[in-house]
């Protein structure tokens, strides 16, 4: 499967836009996996802690590749190899401290996924990432259909077209218009939708983004964001792109360590389909690409937001009911 272009195929540097792969599996523990990734693009294979390594010096750059737990890893805040240095307890405490979460990765192996945090790759090579998606299929990793316990997912980190706010909100629009025709290309599985990790965006936040009359600056698009949508867990989590543009924002989520700021949607819906034989990153680039195409068509996304806000707009005695309570609640 080759990787369709998108409307603005190239970055403000002229080179190709990069998308950042991330894929969660079983059926292949962090060591295997990152030999495996080093057999495919080169580079060298560094051991952070028994469950947590990385592959440095690809082509495209540096893969991590880790057991998806925070248990399974030694605490930062707890390992200091300096307090160790005058302290036989301090070095017995940690030993101990790290051979634990040693032994909860041990246990937890084959329950909690393997993840592969792959570095961005520019969109035509995305192809030849597809390579690591069969080799894992080759060496038994287990995709989300392999068990109802296997809520897996890939996602997508594409690379923002243009950092405007205009362009921040046709790709938020182009996305509220197309979630429902990408549910159901991707066939979310059952487990995912159950598990709260990909959920969609509340109709209510549909309603405000879509109305023609809504032309927020930056400060008002994330604050709006994130009075609709106080989570990580949406199928589009636009955080990452929110806490890189506006690092200084108080809002408690776009300070969390789990928030990486990068210039990039997070594109969190697709399962990871490796019992599928040819599935991989280009297949859901490609589906992706819906929405980048409707964003660049004003005309298009003007036309198919006003379909959508006739069918699901409250008829006007609700919305003049809604209004009064919200003025009475103010009062």
């Amino acid at each position: 499967m080759t990787p369709q272009p998108p409307p603005v195929p190239d970055n403000a540097e002229g080179r190709p836009r990069r998308v950042g792969v991330e894929i969660e599996f079983a059926g292949l523990p962090p060591r295997d996996t990152a030999n495996l990734v080093q057999e495919l693009f080169g580079g060298e294979v560094e051991v952070l802690s028994p469950h947590r390594l990385k592959v440095t010096d690809t082509r495209w750059g540096e893969f991590g590749i880790e057991l998806d737990t925070q248990y399974a890893h030694p605490d930062a805040e707890r390992v200091d190899p300096d307090a160790c240095q005058d302290s036989e307890w301090e070095r017995m405490r940690q030993e101990f401290h790290q051979r634990t979460r040693e032994l909860i990765g041990d246990v937890v192996t084959g329950l909690v996924p393997t993840e592969i945090v792959c570095p961005p790759v520019p969109w035509d090579e995305l192809g030849e990432l597809d390579a690591l998606f069969e080799a894992l299929r080759q060496r038994g990793a287990k995709g989300t259909d392999a068990s109802l316990l296997y809520g897996f997912g890939l996602h997508l980190n594409p690379e923002a077209p243009s950092l405007d706010v205009e362009s921040l909100l046709a790709h938020l629009r182009a996305y509220l218009l197309s979630a429902r025709w990408l549910r159901e290309q991707i066939q979310v599985d059952i487990t995912r939708e159950v598990l709260p990790h990909a959920n969609p965006f509340p109709r209510a936040y549909a309603l405000k983004v879509l109305d023609p009359d809504y032309a927020p600056d930056l400060e008002t698009l994330i604050d709006d964001y994130l009075e609709y949508n106080p989570t990580r867990n949406r199928e589009l989590d636009m955080l990452p792109l929110f806490a890189h543009l506006h690092p200084e924002h108080p809002h408690e989520l776009l300070d969390d360590h789990l928030v990486k700021p990068r210039p990039t949607y997070h594109y969190r819906l697709p399962n990871a389909q490796l019992s599928e034989s040819g599935w991989g990153a280009v297949q859901e680039w490609n589906r992706w690409l819906e929405v980048e195409v409707l964003a660049a068509s004003p005309e298009t996304l003007a036309e198919r937001g006003a379909q959508y806000l006739a069918r699901h707009r409250p008829v006007w005695p609700v919305r003049l009911w809604q209004s009064l309570r919200r003025r009475l609640g103010q009062s």
